[in-house]
């Protein structure tokens, strides 16, 4: 394995605009190149490397993605294991709602391999900007779909809340890619304890060409169900009221006192 590293490098959001010199290098230089990326971009990547393997490959209708992302590390390692200098390429952030990526540079580090995580544009970071939302003025709140509805969670609606993959929320068997209006009720259902069901509420999806625009489609909570819902649909709940202030708290820090330099 000598001579083996990894770099996971994330390709962004926009085909072009969001390509940076560093992924160009180790997408150039590497001896093995690998890809989870959507069609726009994969076609880009093999232009400039006709022998990069597509990891969407691993994927089927009728499999259990965790099965998938098994398949994918899998391959990733045993580039590793050959010795070579290994480059996967992963949309958006590579840190951000990915799990290949993670348990990849997991594995390689713990069979002492070199291996290191470089970032990229985030739908996330293209949702603040086109919807003009700021996280640092009300907190935000950020949960995979089913993961919020399988779990104990609790909003606070007094803060963003943003739902990622919700084209397949509820499908625990994590088998299909196609939203289902049935969970996507059930996820209303839940969401009806905190929200009001004619809640203002934005089906975002970031735009992924430079000719294209990002959606921002503004429906009703309760309208969800019926909605055209895609792979890369987010749902974003803004903030519908305002938080109480923390009396006691802060009668705290008014007891303080002025703060002096440094303290």
């Amino acid at each position: 394995m000598a001579g083996a590293r990894l770099v996971v490098v994330g390709t962004g959001i926009q085909l072009g605009r969001h390509l940076t010199e560093r992924l160009l290098s180790e997408l150039r230089t590497a001896d093995r190149v690998f890809a989870l990326v959507d069609a726009p971009m994969m076609s880009w990547l093999l232009e400039v490397r006709p022998d990069l393997e597509n990891l969407g490959t691993c994927y089927a209708a009728d499999r259990d993605r965790r099965d998938s992302y098994a398949e994918m590390e899998a391959r990733i390692h045993a580039a590793l294991l050959e010795g070579l200098r290994v480059c996967a390429l992963f949309y958006g952030h590579p840190g951000v709602y990915a799990q290949v990526p993670h348990a990849a540079i997991a594995r390689a580090r713990a069979a002492g391999i070199p291996a290191r995580m470089e970032p990229g544009i985030s739908a996330e970071a293209c949702l603040y900007a086109d919807l003009g939302l700021d996280p640092g003025r009300h907190g935000v709140q950020s949960w995979e779909a089913t993961q919020f509805m399988v779990r104990d969670r609790a909003p606070d609606p007094s803060s963003l809340l943003i739902l990622w993959q919700i084209a397949v929320a509820g499908r625990i068997d994590c088998i299909g890619f196609d939203p289902c209006p049935r969970r996507l009720a059930l996820l209303v259902d839940k969401l009806g304890r905190w929200y009001p069901a004619d809640t203002p509420t934005f089906l975002y999806e970031a735009a992924r060409l430079p000719i294209e625009d990002f959606r921002a489609e503004r429906i009703r909570l309760e309208q969800l169900p019926r909605s055209a819902i895609r792979q890369h649909t987010t749902l974003v709940i803004p903030p519908i009221r305002t938080p109480g202030d923390d009396l006691a708290m802060r009668a705290r820090l008014a007891d303080l006192g002025p703060s002096p330099t440094g303290t």
